[in-house]
């Protein structure tokens, strides 16, 4: 009988997919021996309300470009082709019944973790997966009964939000973008 397969989902808007987004799944990966890591943009984050995306098509590519070059990073579009809604529990079920000859992870950092408790069923969540919670700025993350958790530590200072921010101003963050992402970006005039 063959090993299982380690795929952590790394979920988020992606609104830009920056560096900081592959240093921390590059941890995870190290962290967790990882076979694979799938970046998975979601359609609106719920906690995200607010600000417009940029397109699903636009940031599945900027992924795609993100992550070209990464043999153990994939993209994964469940959440942006699935049916309506996508909360996590879903996600992990039907990716875990697809596949059920993996072992799954969640990748989060550890604001997500502090308010899982407020998603939709967590508790369908973690009998599917194993959480990778990621300790930014020294604090770490607590366990929680009935959750599995590991917690890999390291950090970025890349923002999302400051690079929406920059391109607003006429200004790219280059240190916090691959060259290709940001060329797509500045090419499609993307959150201008």
């Amino acid at each position: 009988m063959s090993e299982k397969k380690r795929i952590a989902l790394f979920g988020g808007t992606f609104d830009p997919v920056h560096l900081g987004h592959v240093h921390m799944a590059r941890l995870a990966k190290e962290a967790a021996d990882l076979d694979e890591v799938r970046f998975m943009p979601c359609r609106i984050s719920p906690h995200k309300i607010g600000h417009a995306t940029a397109q699903p098509e636009d940031r599945l590519e900027m992924l795609r470009l993100a992550t070209e070059d990464l043999s153990w990073a994939k993209v994964e579009n469940y959440e942006l082709t699935g049916p309506e809604p996508s909360f996590s529990y879903l996600t992990a079920e039907v990716l875990s019944a697809r596949e059920p000859e993996t072992e799954w992870f969640w990748l989060m950092g550890g604001d997500q973790w502090n308010a899982l408790p407020r998603w939709k069923h967590p508790e369908r969540l973690a009998a599917v997966v194993t959480f990778l919670v990621l300790a930014r700025g020294g604090e770490a993350p607590q366990m929680r009964e009935g959750y599995r958790m590991q917690v890999v530590p390291g950090d970025h200072p890349a923002s999302a939000t400051a690079v929406r921010e920059a391109v607003r101003r006429g200004r790219m963050i280059s240190d916090w973008m691959n060259p290709e992402v940001a060329d797509y970006l500045a090419g499609r005039g993307l959150y201008l």
